[in-house]
């Protein structure tokens, strides 16, 4: 598998450049001090956008956290509440809206029925239960990546959700909050590279080990290094690929060069097979300093009649910057701005909250995408080096 793909790897750019300041600026105390992946959820003179919806926030042990609320507010939420268990995590919620209602609890939340959606960037595998509390409350709701961390949990989620009618959501900001990757979707679409034929999508990410908190290096908190960094990946590889079902073929995790934390993955790659075309994953924690980037993030997708690539973060040895994509044809090689290409995720979900549609993200999307991770991460092979 790995010799196959090797020189695939190769194929991949990459685009998701931070557009906001706000989004590099991490959460500190207890927590740890998580860096927020580059997103352009933030953006500083976005037009206002008159409130649609009123949501709250609970949990916010992830910086990824303000890239949602910041994805909503640009759809139309008003954010009105926030709740964390941590106070050094409320303090610093805070800081970034003084003027936003600090509730005293998760459940003056949950019973606050003017509240329509919960936004959640918790511990990992906290994520589920607290969907299904929000669920049961009567209210919608939108997780970081992972949104779940075991089928178990995936079970129960997905019986909650069927019984309530409510939405669980889960921000894959790699596809939702990259211009890049949102203008490759418009290309696929318009049959820009005929039919897909696969997808490779890389994940590596920078560790900073000191800054992390306890809870990144417990497996049973983190669900794995493929349910956790993986999910993105199999969200674009359903998406660009349009399959609606899909199976694990092989998978692999390890810690390979991590010995001092044992419960730690630093390595994980799989492929995958869908009804409508192929899928080969990477992710992994060994970003080097050197690199101007938490990760060099990357898409490839292959169709019959061309290819797209995509760097997310960084151009290693082209044009500054992130938001980096390749259009290969029969015709020409050319790169294609982005810059200006709008980011819907954030209007589709409040438009979804107010008419009970599924425009952002179906239901069956959501958890297929989550299946597939937490299959590939049971079943995965364990890895040894010598």
């Amino acid at each position: 598998m790995s010799s196959k793909n090797e020189n695939r790897r190769k194929f991949l750019l990459h685009s998701a450049q931070s557009a906001a300041g706000l989004m590099m600026v991490p959460l500190i105390g207890k927590a740890g001090d998580i860096p927020a992946e580059p997103t352009e959820a933030s953006q500083t003179n976005r037009p206002y956008v008159a409130p649609r919806i009123k949501f709250a926030v609970i949990g916010m042990n992830h910086g990824h956290i303000y890239g949602q609320v910041n994805a909503v507010e640009r759809g139309g939420g008003e954010l009105v509440a926030y709740y964390a268990k941590e106070k050094e995590l409320m303090d610093d919620f805070k800081k970034r809206f003084p003027k936003v209602k600090a509730a005293a609890s998760e459940q003056e939340i949950l019973d606050d029925k003017s509240i329509q959606l919960v936004l959640s960037a918790g511990i990992p595998q906290e994520r589920a239960p607290l969907g299904i509390r929000v669920m049961k409350s009567g209210k919608d709701y939108m997780s970081d990546k992972p949104g779940i961390t075991s089928l178990a949990q995936l079970a129960e989620v997905r019986k909650v959700q069927k019984a309530t009618k409510r939405i669980y959501s889960i921000m894959y900001s790699e596809r939702f909050e990259n211009r890049a990757t949102v203008k490759a979707g418009e290309l696929v679409k318009a049959g820009a590279i005929g039919k897909v034929v696969q997808t490779i999508g890389l994940g590596p990410h920078r560790m900073n080990p000191k800054s992390r908190p306890d809870w990144f290096f417990k497996m049973s908190d983190y669900g794995g290094i493929i349910t956790d960094i993986g999910s993105h990946q199999f969200d674009q590889f359903l998406f660009f690929t349009g399959s609606t079902e899909a199976h694990v073929v092989a998978s692999e995790v390890g810690n390979v060069g991590h010995p001092q934390y044992p419960d730690l993955q630093d390595f994980g790659d799989v492929m995958v097979r869908g009804n409508g075309g192929m899928g080969y994953v990477r992710v992994d924690w060994f970003t080097p300093d050197g690199l101007k980037s938490w990760g060099d993030g990357r898409l490839t997708i292959l169709g019959t009649e061309g290819f797209i690539e995509i760097r997310k973060n960084v151009d290693i040895s082209g044009s500054p910057g992130g938001n980096h994509l390749f259009l290969v044809d029969n015709k020409e090689t050319k790169t294609i701005d982005t810059s200006n290409v709008d980011l819907p995720y954030g209007r589709q979900l409040v438009d979804d909250v107010i008419n009970r549609t599924e425009t952002a993200m179906t239901q069956a999307h959501c958890f297929l995408t989550m299946e597939l991770a937490l299959k590939a991460q049971a079943e995965a092979e364990r890895i040894k080096l010598s």
